[in-house]
C-alpha cells in the first residue's frame, strides 16, 4: 500500500483520531517512518508507511490521511441520543459493541482510538462520549 511513501515535514494530515495535524519528522529505517503532532492537543503519534498508528499494537489499519485526499462531510460527527451508564460502557466494550467520539469528533469503534482516552473519559464523568454501536 506505502500511501506515505513519499511523506515529507510538512505535509499537511487529518487523523481519524486527533484531527488536523502535521507531519514533524520522517525516517527512513525502522516500523515507523514518520510521526505526526496534532493541532487540537499537541499528541505526536509516530505512524507506519501505510498511516497505521503506533498507539496500538492490535490495529492494523490506516488512521490517517493526506488532508486533501479525506472528506470529511462523509463522516460522523452527530450527538449522542442516549447517555450510557459506566455499567452499561463496560458491558458493551467487553462485546466489541461501543464507539467513542474520538478528540476529532468523529465517532469510531473502541478499538481504534488510543485506551487512554476511554480512561479520561471515563474518569472525566463524559459518558455523553460513548454510544452502542449502530
Amino acid at each position: 500500500m506505502s500511501y506515505f511513501k513519499k511523506a515529507k515535514v510538512g505535509d499537511k494530515v487529518f487523523g481519524l483520531v486527533f484531527g488536523k495535524g502535521e507531519i514533524k519528522s520522517v525516517w527512513n529505517d525502522g516500523h515507523y517512518v514518520f510521526e505526526v503532532e496534532y493541532d487540537s492537543n499537541g499528541q505526536v503519534v509516530p505512524y507506519t508507511e501505510d498511516g497505521v498508528p503506533g498507539w496500538s499494537i492490535k490495529l492494523s489499519c490506516q488512521t490517517v490521511f493526506y488532508a486533501k485526499d479525506i472528506d470529511i462531510f462523509n463522516l460522523d460527527f452527530s450527538e449522542v441520543e442516549t447517555v450510557l451508564t459506566v455499567k452499561k460502557i463496560i458491558k458493551l466494550r467487553n462485546k466489541k459493541e461501543l464507539e467513542i467520539k474520538c478528540p476529532s469528533g468523529i465517532w469510531q469503534e473502541i478499538d481504534k482510538c488510543p485506551g487512554i482516552i476511554m480512561e479520561e473519559y471515563l474518569e472525566d464523568g463524559k459518558l455523553h462520549l460513548f454510544r452502542k454501536l449502530s
